[in-house]
């Protein structure tokens, strides 16, 4: 039957096939031929058939079939699906190297992974039932062929291959989904469709024909590195300029590459071969503008990403956090580009099972920021719904105690649905949260250019507490913030941050962050003008002619060298000083200091000539030129000191022969006396006046304190400025939060009203003490209620019912939690099925009963006539059967 059944289709398909494409850029032999992965469910067949009956024998690729098999049956797929194509099909063994222009179908009761165009095949890790081997396939593609990695979903049940695709598109690979309406069974096409992860949606006829149309341009983005011409980068700066207007979004802070290799896979997609005629086909398409930004947002992102990182999150870092913390303080945390919000409920949950494990009594407020560009991820985001698939990313427990199953899906529980504020917001361009105790942005700092990532730090470091957690992806780092952040774990990217003395910058916040030319030919670095040959001259002079010479403020601090200085000054012991009068060697220092106070107080030029400076084993005599400095700008006031070493005098070159006899008379040596008891006085002098410049340079000292103080007053009213500004963004986010589940309850209660009518039967809801919650319009005729009962025990209110045991009833239902059913009379002869069930709350909790009246009085009557018709009948029969008893003892002899 089944040969039968498959032998129709196999034959119309095999018409003539249309004749292969150009070859891909790279033979096969290289190893660089397209892999598609190809992933069908339920009524998968008779798609795998159609769509390789359209796939030209020599296509230049490879095709690896995953499909849902009965793990206890012998596959034979293979063979079907040879009928459909003239390429080889082969079922996969572990270790088959891919080769192109095959086809190749995972084996039953395996799960399969490729490593550099090898297939290995694994045991499933999971019962059946609850295997996903698409998305495990397609996951370790997109991280095998990266950018080259093509993904297929065919038709099937369920979500799985979601979660690959989503892995694909993060690695700027391709997505083709069969049209869902064309699909025998739709849930896994339009899984993908709904997730915004297709980029082609075809019938799955035309689909080989979308790849081969695909791949026929040469890839560029193939290329680490890509080198554009200025045409191209001209049209790539129009690009993001049509994407500014129309979004309102600047994608000039990204990097260029990343924005050329997806409007490259773009243009791929529309069969566009030139930068220029693409930029033309956004001006009249609209919607390619929308569907560009959706591909430059990159939203992709999974349940605890990175286990490990989330691993040491969870057991070292968020304990280190909350150790010197007490119970009652608020837990703030933010997640910058948190797309359809996974990462920030994985924060949520990591917070809460954290923060339970080390204070079980202690009572902490977790709130998580979640903010992102794209409003409909944030939408998204917002309904907590997820598919059935993210329990490859979630533990069983995790799923079991924070989601609730629903139809093929999974919701978040309300406790961590109420722990996340999800709000639209733009990091390069709005104010940031603050006061945070984590700021987890994952994977978002590598799509932005270094210069962004170097103004983002500060940022961070600003918008974190002291001792606060940042939590990075695998491949970023704090770059050259060393003294920002340090690494709590390096190998998780998880850092703390630090109280650091050495900046002194003011933090730039976004609104400042300078846009620049959009990644245009004008983003590109000027080439250095070449180095003159008076430029390389002048170096050299003052490098080996040039006297040496230090630069100091009217204080002596030194601000410059220039030259080799150290026969002239000295570092002193003790505590490092850089005066000069402190460094400057012993027999300069006090003719120096003259000169100093001489050159500032005239405003002029001052020369010392022939001082002596001792060396190794012998004197220099050196000429010492001190100048303060008139010229305009930054060297306004500064002092120029220049040591020139000179020739020794004449007489002394003649230190070998003896000193001539020299006739020294009284007057002399009174003269000589007087002189050394002058040079004391003026070393004592000297002294003084150091030491009242040391008590002023001390007054200055306290003046420039207190000016400190007074600036760093002005900071803080500037950062809390800031600080309100940003509090005003967290209401704004905050009240849009609550507007969102007012809307919501008001349709949900609206909703509600209109089923209860709708039903046209009596309900009544009791809370756990019996007292009344609320009831519909028909409940009033069967009990006295008016809108005031609300609150109101169901025992104090009178009714038409026969029904005394009422409260007893809804009592043991509420006990036994099983619902409860009879029926009841009413005083005025009507009749009721009474229906009596626990109510049961989004949560499995009870919270009260819902009791149902049904008027079945039409019913009883009918049942009471039948009743007497069959009494009437019973007595007719039983007076003919006497009178027929008699005739017979009448006719008897």
């Amino acid at each position: 039957m089944i040969m039968k059944k498959n032998s129709s289709p196999s034959r119309r398909q095999k018409k003539p096939v249309k004749a292969a494409p150009p070859k891909t850029s790279s033979s096969p032999a290289s190893g660089s031929f397209p892999i598609v992965g190809i992933g069908a469910s339920a009524g998968g067949l008779e798609a795998l058939e159609q769509f390789l009956g359209h796939v030209p024998p020599y296509s230049g690729m490879a095709f690896v079939i995953v499909q849902h098999l009965d793990p206890t049956h012998k596959g034979i797929m293979p063979e079907l699906l040879q009928r459909a194509t003239g390429m080889k099909v082969i079922q996969v063994r572990d270790r088959t190297t891919v080769r192109p222009d095959c086809v190749y179908v995972i084996p039953p009761n395996k799960d399969m992974s490729i490593l550099h165009g090898v297939l290995h095949l694994l045991e499933p890790a999971a019962p059946r039932g609850l295997r996903l081997p698409i998305d495990f396939f397609l996951r370790s593609l997109a991280q095998d062929q990266q950018e080259r990695s093509i993904g297929v979903i065919l038709s099937g049940m369920g979500s799985d291959g979601t979660l690959g695709l989503r892995a694909i598109k993060e690695h700027a690979g391709v997505v083709l989904v069969q049209k869902p309406d064309t699909a025998k069974f739709d849930g896994m096409p339009r899984s993908a469709v709904d997730a915004g992860l297709a980029d082609i949606v075809a019938p799955v006829d035309e689909l080989p024909e979308k790849i081969l149309a695909y791949l026929q341009r040469t890839p560029l983005i193939a290329r680490a590195e890509v080198d554009l011409e200025d045409k191209t980068q001209s049209a790539l700066g129009k690009a993001v300029i049509l994407l500014r207007a129309h979004t309102g979004h600047d994608f000039s802070l990204y990097k260029r590459n990343t924005l050329y290799r997806r409007i490259e896979r773009r243009m791929g997609i529309h069969q566009i071969s030139k930068m220029a005629a693409y930029v033309r086909y956004l001006q009249e398409n609209s919607q390619e503008l929308d569907l560009l930004f959706k591909e430059l947002l990159i939203g992709v992102t999974n349940f605890f990403r990175d286990p490990a990182a989330w691993v040491q999150l969870r057991e070292h870092a968020i304990p280190a956090l909350l150790a010197n913390r007490s119970p009652g303080q608020a837990l703030r945390a933010w997640v910058p580009g948190c797309s359809t919000g996974e990462e920030a409920y994985s924060l949520a949950i990591v917070l809460k099972e954290a923060v339970e494990e080390i204070k079980p009594k202690g009572q902490f407020t977790i709130q998580v920021f979640a903010t992102d560009l794209d409003r409909d991820a944030i939408d998204k985001a917002r309904q907590g719904l997820f598919p059935e698939n993210i329990a490859a990313d979630v533990s069983p427990e995790r799923l079991k105690r924070f989601f609730a199953k629903e139809d093929r899906c999974y919701r978040v529980r309300k406790g961590i649905r109420e722990m996340v504020i999800f709000a639209p917001q733009n990091l390069i361009m709005d104010p940031p949260f603050t006061k945070l105790d984590i700021l987890s942005c994952r994977n978002l700092l590598i799509y932005l250019t270094p210069e962004v990532q170097k103004k983002l730090m500060p940022l961070f470091h600003y918008s974190l507490t002291p001792g606060g957690i940042l939590f990075l992806g695998s491949a970023e780092t704090v770059g050259g913030c060393t003294d920002l952040f340090a690494p709590l774990n390096g190998k998780a990217r998880i850092f703390r941050r630090t109280e650091s003395a050495l900046r002194s910058a003011p933090v730039e916040f976004p609104s400042s962050f300078s846009t620049g030319a959009p990644a245009g030919p004008e983003a590109h670095p000027a080439p250095k003008p070449p180095v003159s040959l008076q430029t390389l001259a002048d170096q050299l002079v003052l490098q080996r002619y040039a006297p040496p010479a230090v630069l100091v403020n009217d204080k002596g601090d030194i601000f410059y060298v220039s030259g080799r200085t150290g026969k002239y000054l000295e570092p002193a012991a003790g505590k490092a000083n850089w005066n000069i009068f402190v460094m400057a060697r012993e027999s300069l220092r006090y003719e120096l200091s003259s000169a100093f106070q001489k050159a500032l107080r005239q405003k002029e030029s001052v020369a010392l000539h022939g001082l002596k400076v001792g060396t190794n084993g012998g004197e220099q005599c050196v000429d010492v030129t001190v100048r303060q400095l008139d010229e305009p700008g930054p060297l306004q006031g500064l002092v120029m000191i220049i040591f020139t070493d000179v020739a020794a005098p004449a007489s002394a070159k003649a230190a070998g022969q003896p000193p001539k006899p020299h006739p020294r008379n009284k007057r002399l040596a009174e003269l000589e006396q007087e002189l050394l008891q002058v040079r004391a006085e003026a070393r004592v002098t000297h002294e003084e006046m150091q030491t009242s410049q040391e008590e002023f340079r001390s007054a200055n000292e306290e003046l420039q304190s207190t000016n400190e103080e007074l600036q760093s007053t002005n900071e803080e009213l500037t950062t809390s400025k800031e600080e309100m500004q940003s509090l005003n963004e967290e209401l704004q986010t905050v009240n849009a939060e609550l507007q969102s589940k007012v809307d919501e309850l008001s349709r949900s209660s609206n909703d509600m009203k209109n089923l209860l009518d709708s039903t046209d039967i009596a309900t009544l809801f009791l809370d756990r003490d019996l007292n009344v919650r609320r009831f519909t319009p028909q409940a009033t005729k069967i009990i006295k209620l008016i809108p005031g009962d609300a609150g109101r025990p169901i025992t104090d209110l009178a009714t038409d019912l026969r029904y005394p045991e009422l409260a007893d009833d809804a009592r043991e239902v509420l006990r036994k939690l099983t619902f409860a059913e009879k029926p009841i009379a009413a005083r005025d002869g009507r009749w009721f099925t009474v229906r009596i069930m626990p109510y049961r709350t989004q949560d499995d909790r009870i919270d009260g009963v819902v009791i149902t009246f049904m008027d079945i009085t039409a019913a009883k009557t009918l049942e009471a006539k039948l009743r007497s018709q069959h009494a009437s009948l019973e007595k007719s029969f039983s007076e003919q059967s006497t009178k027929l008893e008699r005739r017979k003892k009448k006719a008897k002899p």
